[in-house]
């Protein structure tokens, strides 16, 4: 393949002038931009004349050009309506061969800078909602121009960058690149907008514009953008530790300057999980490692639920942290941790003696119940083995470990958890549902099963409306437990709920056919059965037209086709449907 790419290059080179321009340029922008270019955004940026101070739209040449100048080494993908390279090794190829064309970034940021600085683009509104269909263009450069320029701060891109960022926050790409990254949809129509371009050279991690930047009056170093963000905040955020570095090093910065939510840079670094620029803001006494945001969320609440271990142990090493700090909703950060599955960050806070395992949050839900709800095997086993942890403590709603594992059908933590002597493993909810009801109406099949091994388990137990698993089974139409319920000698095939249904009704009605042939092989069965309102199993799987059911249903000895319930309704009567 690489013998034929060296042949079509070749081909695209000597097609000279315009031609070669075009096919190489077309090929340097599928290959490296930041994401799939659409077919007028690469159009767009081919048109772009570098050192212009304007846009002209006669040079934005047609995709059908395009094509033909790179030699069928790009297509277009109709449906997505972008552009691409012809085959993945194409990408390999070309990003084997770094110089092919030159400093690349670099051209790519001077492009898209030198758009975003036209006359065209500067005259546009700022309006929250601009016509830009003239600038398709616009939504890349503005959200990708400092990637490329980051890699390629070339002495043009410099002078191009500072003449975009002064005035930046008046700016249509302002608007464009935050609405991308998912900011603008807190703006408001009628707010002041404030987004400086030291905040985007800080967001972009620009060191050689930030260090310009700050060197000008205009630009505070704390102040805030229309959120309360400040330069600090969005390096942090971003995980820029060489800008944090230069921004920590001005004796007039804040670093523990909170926004409009109360997030301070430590929170925005420890959230992300920059374990460097966490280290860079610690070392300064002015930061609380400990600050708490409008939830009542430490930096350690936001490292832990992300599970960014190096973070949790460097703000563990300061004394004023507290690990087992609760937040507005009681969740501390063990609680979050074990809920996200994060064994190594469990592990950690373990080892602090401060920490309680079986702490509750409001709902009164404990670490291990979080963890077991959400399948996490090694973190149950960890906590299991801490002193004090009750491993059947019922939340608010009655809802255990136990019945958490099952309703997310996690049968290995299941096992884990019925290893231990305290679990009652038939103890029921506020609804008296056990949590065999509730396997058998999910279809676990592997846990019922584990679950009519333990002792004390009742199969046939009903629940607040009088339904016994098997129902939960039956109106589920899971065939698979059904029939390892009926092995058990104590269920009632035939036992009827508050309203007079049976298993067979629940499982006619819900259209469950395999059920309701397993049910019908049962001679205790009563196929003709009426619930509380006078409907029979053919009433109700007529009344929805479920024909097949119907059919095995009226072949039943006993069945009376036409018989009607409490209002008069005969099967015939209700069909829906079927003939």
């Amino acid at each position: 393949m690489g013998d034929a790419y060296d042949a079509t290059i070749k081909r695209i080179k000597v097609q000279g002038g315009d031609k070669s321009t075009l096919g190489m340029g077309a090929l340097m922008w599928v290959c490296h931009a930041e994401r799939p270019l659409k077919v007028d955004e690469l159009c767009h940026a081919l048109a772009v004349e570098l050192g212009s101070t304007d846009f002209n739209p006669h040079n934005v040449p047609s995709i059908s050009t395009l094509v033909s100048c790179c030699q069928g080494l790009i297509a277009v993908d109709k449906e997505a309506s972008t552009v691409r390279l012809i085959h993945f090794t194409l990408k390999e190829y070309l990003c084997a061969r770094p110089d092919m064309f030159g400093s690349h970034h670099s051209i790519m940021a001077e492009t898209c800078l030198t758009y975003l600085n036209s006359e065209k683009v500067n005259a546009l509104s700022t309006d929250p909602s601009p016509l830009i269909f003239d600038t398709p263009f616009l939504k890349y450069c503005s959200l990708y121009w400092g990637a490329h320029a980051k890699r390629g701060f070339s002495n043009r891109v410099r002078s191009l960058t500072l003449a975009l960022l002064q005035g930046y926050d008046s700016h249509i790409s302002a608007r464009s690149l935050l609405a991308q990254i998912g900011y603008f949809s807190h703006w408001r129509q009628g707010m002041s907008f404030q987004f400086t371009g030291l905040h985007c050279a800080s967001l972009f991690g620009i060191e050689e514009a930030v260090v310009a930047l700050i060197g000008m009056e205009s630009y505070g170093i704390n102040e805030g953008d229309v959120w309360g963000n400040t330069p600090l905040a969005w390096a942090a955020e971003r995980g820029h530790e060489g800008v944090v570095k230069i921004l920590l090093g001005q004796a007039e910065v804040n670093p523990d300057k909170a926004d409009n939510d109360g997030y301070t840079p430590l929170v925005h670094a420890a959230s992300g999980g920059y374990e460097g620029v966490v280290k860079l803001l610690i070392e300064r006494g002015e930061v609380n490692p400990d600050k708490p945001d409008y939830e009542g969320q430490t930096p350690l609440h936001r490292a832990a639920r992300s599970g960014h271990e190096g973070v949790v142990k460097a703000l563990l090493e300061r004394g004023e942290v507290n690990p087992d700090r609760a937040n507005i909703y009681g969740h501390t950060p063990l609680s979050q941790a074990a809920r996200g599955g994060y064994e190594g960050v469990v592990k950690v806070l373990l080892e602090r003696g401060e920490v309680d395992p079986n702490r509750l949050d409001i709902h009164g839900r404990t670490p291990l119940l979080k963890a077991a709800s959400c399948g996490h095997e090694g973190i149950v086993k960890a906590l299991l083995e801490q002193r004090g942890v009750d491993p059947d403590r019922p939340d608010n709603d009655g809802q255990t470990p136990l019945r958490g594992a099952v309703q997310g059908g996690y049968e290995g933590v299941v096992k884990v958890l019925l290893e231990r002597g305290e679990v009652s493993p038939d103890r029921p909810n506020i609804y008296d549902q056990t949590p065999l009801s509730q396997a058998a109406r999910d279809g676990h099949e592997g846990i019922v099963e584990v679950l009519l091994e333990q002792d004390g388990v009742n199969p046939d137990k009903p629940d607040y409306e009088g339904q016994t698993p098997l129902h939960r089974a039956a109106r589920s139409g899971h065939e698979g437990v059904v029939k390892v319920l009926l092995e058990r000698g104590e269920v009632n095939p035939d036992r009827p709920d508050n309203g007079g249904r049976t298993p067979l009704q629940s499982a006619a009605w819900g259209g469950h056919e395999g059920v309701v042939k397993v049910l019908l092989e049962r001679g205790e069965v009563n196929p003709d059965r009426p619930d509380i309102h006078g409907r029979t199993p053919l009433l109700k799987a007529a009344s929805c037209g479920h024909e097949s059911i119907v059919k095995a249903l009226r072949e039943q000895r006993g069945v009376d086709p036409d018989r009607p319930d409490n209002d008069g309704q005969t099967p015939p009567a209700r069909r829906s449907g079927w003939a």
